[in-house]
Order: structure tokens, then sequence, then C-alpha cells
């Protein structure tokens, strides 16, 4: 599998520096170029794990609960500890959305995207793809290349989207950076203004809500275009139920015919909700002020439970789309980092010195 982000935007916590993808390529000699192979990509991640955290406790956290102080955590080998603060970055991988019409179906006959890493796993089977997005595209692809039987791919919009940012930028010659944020989120023009998590959260809600949209609609790398050449992509159809036969799968299509295959793939994204982060206990979630499953978020991400912050996906609604990619983490990592050097200064250097020795990031 391979990155849809192009080279500054797979860039983590910076696109220009001690960690930066040059930077690890630099150090190692790894020799790759874009797009990014997934698994160059998880390296690249590890030895930035290891520049910034190189301590890091892998237990896991069973819960999270409120104090008078601030929070107790309890790991999964019964340990506790106490913090004043949490920072919540637990990724996406709770979020898979599954569409009401699939939820009750067996593993086995119908699955997200997300769940695989090897597409190798259908070769010699029927495969049906839900979605027009990057993830129902490519595992498409993978799956067909890898010998599946026969793979179909279902696209609910009339057309697919195919990414060509990166030749508009080209034509576009010297006035391209302008346009174009590196962090390669968003369309012409709303990239620069997506890459300003500080200007877009002060638009009004309904513009806020048009411009993410339109930033993070379904689309595909234009580099999947000759690998999906013979699989089939039914567009304005999709599947409307689906109920085992055996051991396949019975579909039913919008069009109004029907097909059977060995397994239904969803590429149906990711729907935030933090509820799904089962380690925050009832009480302490239900204190967090939400907007249909995500924090509202206020300076440094932190949320209405004060000294609980929120990365990643869950910051989307408060701070836009660019929460949801990796780039993101150039504004999160200073802006969190800015407000605890402001609350500690706030608070006194002796305090400020036992608010970050009590500080817990939670990730996983």
């Amino acid at each position: 599998m391979l990155l849809r982000s192009n080279w500054p935007a797979t860039c983590i916590a910076e696109h220009d520096g001690e960690l930066s993808l040059d930077a690890y390529q630099a150090e190692t000699h790894a020799s790759f170029g874009t797009p990014v192979p997934v698994e160059r990509f998880i390296e690249y991640g590890d030895w930035v794990q290891r520049k910034v955290v190189p301590d890091l406790d892998r237990r896991r956290v069973a819960a999270i609960r409120r104090d008078r102080e601030g929070f107790r955590l309890e790991l999964d080998d019964g340990e506790t500890v106490e913090a004043r603060r949490v920072v919540v970055a637990c990724g996406i991988d709770r979020f898979a959305s599954v569409p009401a019409p699939f939820a009750g179906l067996p593993s086995e006959l119908a699955s997200h995207t997300g769940s695989h890493h090897d597409l190798g796993v259908f070769a010699g089977r029927s495969l049906a793809v839900v979605g027009g997005g990057q993830s129902a595209l490519e595992s498409a692809a993978l799956a067909h290349e890898a010998g599946a039987a026969a793979v179909e791919v279902f696209v609910r919009a009339p057309q697919v989207v195919w990414l060509r940012g990166h030749a508009i930028k080209k034509r576009l010659g010297r006035l391209g950076p302008v346009a174009y944020a590196p962090t390669d989120v968003g369309p012409l023009w709303y990239s620069r203004l997506v890459a300003v998590p500080d200007l877009f959260r002060r638009l009004p809600r309904r513009a806020q809500t048009k411009i993410a949209r339109r930033s993070i609609r379904p689309a595909g790398a234009h580099w999947l275009v000759p690998r999906l050449e013979e699989v089939p992509i039914h567009l304005g159809d999709t599947v409307v139920a689906a109920e085992p036969a055996g051991d396949r799968l019975r579909l039913r299509i919008s069009d109004g015919s029907s097909r059977e295959v060995d397994h239904l793939l969803l590429g149906t994204g990711y729907r935030v909700d933090i509820a799904r982060y089962d380690f925050l206990t009832e009480p302490l979630l239900s204190s967090v002020r939400q907007k249909n499953g995500s924090p509202v978020l206020g300076r440094g991400l932190e949320s209405s439970v004060p000294g609980l912050h929120f990365l990643g996906a869950p910051a989307a609604w408060s701070f836009g789309p660019i929460m949801r990619f990796v780039s993101g983490s150039w504004y999160s990592a200073r802006a969190l980092t800015r407000h605890l050097e402001r609350a500690g200064a706030h608070e006194g250097r002796s305090r400020a010195g036992a608010a970050r020795r009590s500080s817990v990031s939670v990730s996983r």
C-alpha cells in the first residue's frame, strides 16, 4: 500500500527539520520516493518515536478517571498513575464506519478496509468493494493484483474524483506553492486556509462545514487509474443490502440487480465518536462537551474538562480537516506545547515543573 500524501505532508511534526523525512533518509540512508510505501512510513514513524520518546511506556491504559488533582489512569497491569493533564492521541481505528445494513454480518463475509494489511487473503475469491475514496480504490487494486478471482467497486457518487494536485501545482509554476500549502489538504486556495487552524476555527460554522467537506471528500490518487483498468467501477450505484448465502454473500444493488460474492469490503471511512475510546470512563466522557461525537476543543486542543486534550481526528470539528492527517501534527504539536508552557508560567515555576512531570500522553 502507498500513501496518497505528497512528500512534505508525509512528515511528522515538521517538514523541514530534524524530524522530517529528509532528515530520516540522511541519517538512515533509506532510499524511497513518492508515493511513500506504508512500510517505509511505519519505519520512519518508529524512528521519530525513538528520537522524541525513547523511553516510551507500552502498557495499555484501561481506564481514565477524574480526581481532585486531575486524573487517575488505571493500567492493564493493575498499576495506577496520577496526572494533572492527559493528552489523548489514539488514532482512528476505533472509528471505522460500518453502515447499518452490514453491521451484523460475520467478519469472514464482510469487513472494513482498515481491518486489512494484506489484500492477498482475497486471492482466488470474488470481492465487492464499497466506496469511492483512496482506501476503497487502492484496496480494490491491491486485491486485483494479488490474484482475486473477481473484483468490482461500487461508488455511490456519479464519478470518481482523481486527485491531480501535483500536476495543477506544476502548471501554476511559481504560483503553485502560493496556492497550495505543503500540508497537502484541500483543493486550490482552500489548501492555504485549512493549513492555518487558528484562522479556520474563527470562520462561521457554516463556512467551516462547507470547506471541510470539500477538503476531505472521497477521492483517489491519480496513480491508481492504470491499476484499475481491469476492475469494473459502478458509478451511481451502491450495495443497499447483504445477507449470507451459505458461505458466500448475496448483495442487492441500488439499480435493482443482485449478485453473490465471497466477501464485501467496506471502504466507508471513519466517523469520530470518542465514546468508542473504552478507556474514557462514563463520568469523564459525559463531562466532555461534544458535537456529533467530537470533543469541542479550545486553545491547546483542550476539552471542556480542564487538563484533558485530544489530538488527531477528534480535533477536526474544532480545528479543521487538517487534523485528520499527518501534516496536522505540525500545528497540534506546537499548539499543545505553547499551551502547556503558558499554563506552567501561570502556575509558577515550581508548579510548572510538577505539571510537566505529571502530564501523560495516551496513544495506541
